[in-house]
This record gives structure tokens, sequence and C-alpha cells, in this order.
């Protein structure tokens, strides 16, 4: 089923010689491999952050790729090292601390299977414990893509159900308004991407040209809060106007037409950043 594409995912950057060392040991496996990059610019050790990524990629690349994601806070300890395949067919080679919690609960997973590193990481690499990206992700990752190994021969199955999960903010539905969290940015452009649907907001029966109180939190601190315009595009709104619109993944973003929300008002990602979005005008 795998289809000679491998794509790489880290928070490890390109200064130094990490990705090309992963890449190396790929072609080393398969040089006709097709190799590919999610991104590298993870922020350091935050695991929501990978999962949230591969969640936004992963449908658009076809059935049979393999994805190796390595944002590895835990490297060297008992975590374990697996490979998942998703209910669209894709592979999925990663620690388990986390990474696949998005791709669980919104793509689907088939199976788990633990790397077995007798026969599945590079030889004599076995006295080398922080650098499993190279030694057993990658490694591992070009096996599969190449179909070198099967799916059953990556190592013994798990449980789907005790895959390590973070901890995910729920959305409330209030009679007049809705409440979730700021997930993660549009990096470049500093827009807010929030865990709120577009069937969540559409509950409030929303309307282009509407607006709608928005009130930002870091914990119990107010951070923002201000009538915003609804809008299809950026281009809705006034250039340094704010904006609320549903974004590429349909989750209501927060932006500002030619700024960056996120350093306008100092606003961050992660379950402690709550939102919430109030009809000032009720139907």
């Amino acid at each position: 089923m795998s289809n000679h594409l491998l794509v790489l995912q880290s928070d490890f950057g390109l200064a130094d010689g990490a990705v090309s060392a992963m890449i190396g040991v790929a072609l080393n496996e398969e040089p006709t491999l097709g190799i590919h990059h999610l991104t590298h610019d993870i922020t350091p050790y935050n695991i929501f952050e990978a999962s949230y990524r591969l969640f936004q990629t992963v449908d658009y690349w076809p059935e049979g790729t393999t994805f190796v994601s390595v944002v590895d806070p835990g490297v060297g300890s008992k975590r374990k090292s697996v490979v998942a395949l998703t209910n669209n067919n894709q592979y999925i080679v990663t620690p388990d601390n986390g990474t696949l919690s998005y791709i669980k609960k919104h793509i689907g997973i088939k199976a788990v299977r633990e790397i077995s590193e007798v026969k599945n990481r590079r030889e004599n690499t076995e006295f080398s414990y922080t650098f499993h990206g190279r030694d057993v992700y990658a490694f591992t990752g070009a096996k599969l893509a190449s179909r070198h190994i099967t799916f059953e021969e990556v190592g013994p199955e798990l449980s789907v159900d005790a895959i390590v999960e973070v901890p995910v903010v729920e959305t409330d539905i209030l009679p007049n308004a809705v409440r979730g969290a700021v997930d993660i940015l549009d990096v470049r452009f500093g827009s807010l991407w929030t865990s709120i649907t577009r069937e969540n907001f559409y509950t409030m029966s929303p309307e282009f040209g509407d607006r709608f109180e928005v009130t930002i939190y870091n914990n119990d601190m107010l951070v923002y809060q201000n009538q915003v315009t609804y809008g299809k595009s950026f281009a809705d709104v006034m250039i340094g106007q704010p904006l609320l619109y549903i974004n590429s993944l349909y989750r209501v973003g927060l932006a500002i037409n030619q700024g960056s929300f996120a350093k306008a008002y100092n606003v961050g990602v992660g379950p402690n950043w709550h939102i919430e979005i109030k009809a000032i005008n009720p139907n």
C-alpha cells in the first residue's frame, strides 16, 4: 500500500545537519524515495503543534503516503515508538507522546504497531539515545514507504485506545455564544486558529457582515474584548481592522487585515487561551 512518498516533520529547524541526516538515512534505504517536508519549524518540544500540523496536512496527500513526525522531548525515555495506520490508509511514524491526538480524533486510526528496535533500527546505533529521528523513525519510515517492510513487520500491535493523547479543550455551545480555545497560529500572518468549528459557530446563524463580541482570556485574565465583523475574506474589513472568518480547516479564525493579531494583542496558543464569541443582536 505504501507509495514511495516520505514526508518529514520535526522541531529540528534547518540550522544544522539533523534533517539532512534523516534524509540521508532514508535515501540509503531506498534511493528512489520521494522525500518531502511538512515543516521543521515546529516550536521546540510542542507536541500539540506537531499533532495539529499533521492534521492540517495529511488529507492532501495520496493514499499510502508515509509521514515521519519527530517532536520528541522524551527521547531516550520509555515512551513508545510507533507507526499508526490511519483510516485513509496513510502511515504516521512517531513517538507515542500525544502527536497522534488530532489524527485519532478527526481522521481516525485503524491500527497501531510498536516499532521493533531489534529489526527496525539502523545498525550500530544502539548506544545512541538522543537521535531516534535518524536512527529509528526516518529508518523505519523509509523501509515502510519503499515497501521493504510491511506494516505487520513494523512490530507488535498495540491498542488504538491506549494511544497517548494531549488534552483538548471542548467547545461549549451556549444560547447566543460559543466558547473554545486558541489552538494554534497561522504562523507567518499571526492569525488565530480556534477550536471552534464552522458548525459550532453556525449555531448562532451568522451572516457575513454581522458583528460579534469576541473575548479572549489567558486562564482568567482578560486579554482582548471587542466587537469584530464576520467576513468571507480579509478584504471584507479595512486594513488594520479585525475579522472573524472560517479558515481552511473549517474552524473559526481571528485575524487583522494585513496585520498580526497575535503580535498586536500578545495572544498565545494552547488550552489556557480561551475565546468566547457572542452574538450582539441575537435573533
